[in-house]
């Protein structure tokens, strides 16, 4: 079994507060993944980062001091062009999520394959697929590098070559 989870595909990271052209151009790459998913009757999962109010009060926000991803405002909702229908959304107050991998252990404990697309490539996608690879060792994590952007270009090649030294494939 094979399984695709779009990482953080928000409307604040592709053209909101902290969105980038990189983002909004991987858009039509994402799409793809999800329709050829769906079109196999994979499952498809979504995170959404999930920030609250007080979000400048937090550690990360202290760090990254641009509101982003407040539950129920609309930078927080996953892009309209992207179809979730029958998907699980997870919310992950941080970069990385344990709940979804243990979702994903606990749901799909036949999985061989997980890719992950999607935003950042250099802070949400690596931390969830290293916690991936922890919690599924046996697992085939990929990443497709086409279907990924990072905060920028240099940042995003940075996190393709760190997790190739984790093994987990990149295509």
């Amino acid at each position: 079994m094979k399984l695709l989870i779009v990482i953080d595909m928000q409307k604040d990271f592709i053209d909101g507060s902290l969105g980038t052209k990189e983002a909004r151009h991987i858009l039509p790459a994402v799409q793809a993944k999800i329709k050829e998913y769906k079109r196999c009757n994979a499952p498809v999962l979504f995170t959404r980062d999930t920030h609250q109010e007080n979000y400048l009060e937090t550690q990360e926000g202290k760090n990254l001091p641009v509101k982003h991803c407040i539950k129920g405002s609309a930078g927080w909702e996953i892009d309209s062009s992207l179809d979730v229908a029958g998907s699980v959304i997870i919310d992950k107050p941080s970069f990385g999520s344990l709940e979804l991998a243990e979702y994903i252990k606990t749901h799909y404990p036949s999985v061989q394959e997980i890719e992950l697309v999607g935003v950042c490539t250099d802070i949400c996608v690596i931390s969830n697929a290293l916690i991936l690879k922890a919690v599924l060792p046996e697992v085939n994590i990929t990443v497709d590098g086409n279907a990924c952007a990072g905060v920028t270009p240099q940042s995003h090649a940075n996190a393709l070559e760190a997790m190739k030294q984790c093994q987990i494939g990149v295509i």
